[in-house]
């Protein structure tokens, strides 16, 4: 470890995004209920400036600060951007159903409370550190998933805090083993110690460590939480819940396995299971949003092939980078669809194609997208994703994701199919405004996203620092 190297300056974003919850916090205290829309403005200010200076930190070296215990580099900056631009479509996204709400200040720094937690579970490069990002980007989704206090959402919240609780405890147990093992917890004292330590505590340790993050991202054996989060929470806190604590946690795995912890055939197991048991308990939804829960599982699962090839294929990193990208941007946009014109059943979307066409071409966008269909940004991921498992030596794991990719072209098919057919008598639905703007503007994005997938590509290349 080196000196404490005190730089400020180096956590701009994290910064801004912190003093915009809090400021955002005070200043709802003292406003009107009318005039409540001000600290959403200052959530969205505090992500632009966020945004802007991750910009800035992208033109300088990689290097870690403060006792090396954070590493400003290329999987922080990319984490930093997807996180804050998906918090900007989320806010975007609950203007309708937040304005003039009792609690709407509660929901914005909530919002940027998660936001700061996943930044910071990406940029972690100590154990401790790991534990006090997982708590923040824990707690506060937590009351995001019952913030609208009705049953469902009361449900989801307590099975999701239930877990949580059970995996912060794994995660807590996990770290303690490593230091027993390492007699360190910053990484690159661990990626000197484990390899000689006993095998017995280094796998307790890693298990415990990967079982807590798998949590965060939603992959097996942690996944029970994600379809009833994205059934029972309001509509744009799941579309978040259910992104945006991945984009930290799948990094933190990442930068974990690139060096220190020999987990990469354990991460394989587990992506080959969660992307199956994803695809097949989606197969049978008739609920949109619950359809989009074991989606998200899914995705997990094909992400965690980058993770598994990590140190053993030079193109790991780009791939995880570009699909994480992709699959944030999709994802929100198929929820915002569903914030744009609720339904009950995937039959509550019959007719969309006639009477709400561009709301209708954004779902077919942003679900043939999380297929993988060119030239979405998650075709890209995907391709690259699967060319890094296989230079890594896991062309069995490659087989089986292929396969559960033309799989779930069954259910993705079968939603898409009812934008077309008659729609029921009855009066025409009214499209939510700010949900379609951000639904159509998401759908958009992804594929520009992936017809700029070589300069994105080349700008996320690089090795992580641990």
């Amino acid at each position: 470890m080196t000196g404490m190297d005190e730089d400020p300056g180096a956590l701009l974003p994290e910064i801004a995004v912190g003093l915009a919850a809090v400021l955002g916090l005070l200043l709802g205290s003292w406003l009107p209920r009318h005039r409540q829309w001000l600290v959403r403005l200052l959530a969205a200010t505090g992500c632009a400036v966020g945004v802007a200076a991750t910009g800035v930190a992208m033109t300088g070296a990689d290097r870690t600060v403060f006792g090396g215990s954070y590493a400003v580099d290329t999987g922080l900056n990319l984490a930093r951007l997807v996180v804050l631009a998906g918090t900007l479509l989320v806010l975007a996204l609950s203007r309708t159903g937040l304005a003039g709400h009792h609690r709407e200040t509660e929901y914005c720094v909530l919002l940027l409370l998660g936001a700061l937690g996943a930044m910071a579970l990406a940029g972690a490069n100590d154990l401790l550190l790991v534990i006090a990002a997982f708590l923040l980007a824990s707690v506060p989704l937590y009351a995001l998933a019952g913030f609208h206090a009705d049953p469902p959402g009361t449900e989801a919240a307590l099975k999701y805090y239930l877990l949580g609780a059970l995996f912060g405890v794994l995660l807590m147990l996990g770290v303690s083993t490593l230091y027993a093992a390492g007699g360190g917890t910053d990484y690159p004292t661990l990626a000197g110690t484990l390899p000689g330590a006993p095998r017995a505590l280094v796998d307790a340790g890693m298990v415990g460590v990967v079982g807590g993050l798998l949590f965060k991202a939603g992959g097996v054996p942690a996944q029970f939480w994600v379809p009833d989060v994205a059934e029972g929470a309001g509509t744009p806190a799941a579309g978040y819940v259910t992104t945006i604590p991945k984009i930290g946690a799948l990094v933190a795995l990442y930068r974990l396995v690139d060096g220190v912890l020999p987990g990469r055939t354990l991460l394989a197991v587990v992506a080959a299971a969660t992307m199956t048991l994803g695809n097949l308990a989606a197969f049978g939804q008739t609920s949109p949003r619950r359809l989009l829960g074991y989606s998200t599982v899914s995705q997990v699962g094909y992400l965690l092939l980058a993770v598994a090839a990590a140190g053993r294929a030079p193109l790991a990193w780009p791939a995880l980078g570009t699909y994480l990208a992709g699959y944030a941007v999709t994802n929100l946009g198929a929820f915002a669809v569903l914030a744009a014109l609720p339904a009950a059943t995937l039959d509550g979307h019959r007719g969309m194609l006639v009477r709400h066409r561009w709301l209708a071409l954004a779902l077919i966008v942003c679900l043939l997208g999380l297929v993988g269909t060119p030239p979405t940004a998650v075709f890209v991921g995907k391709l690259t994703v699967f060319t890094a498992a296989l230079d890594a030596g896991y062309g069995w794991l490659v087989v089986l994701a292929a396969a559960n990719t033309v799989a779930s072209l069954f259910y993705y098919l079968r939603w898409i199919v009812r934008l077309g057919q008659p729609a029921a008598d009855g009066p025409v639905p009214v499209a939510a405004r700010w949900p379609a703007v951000v639904a159509v503007a998401a759908a958009a994005l992804s594929v520009l996203l992936g017809l700029a997938a070589q300069p994105v590509l080349h700008g996320i290349t690089g090795p992580l620092i641990r």
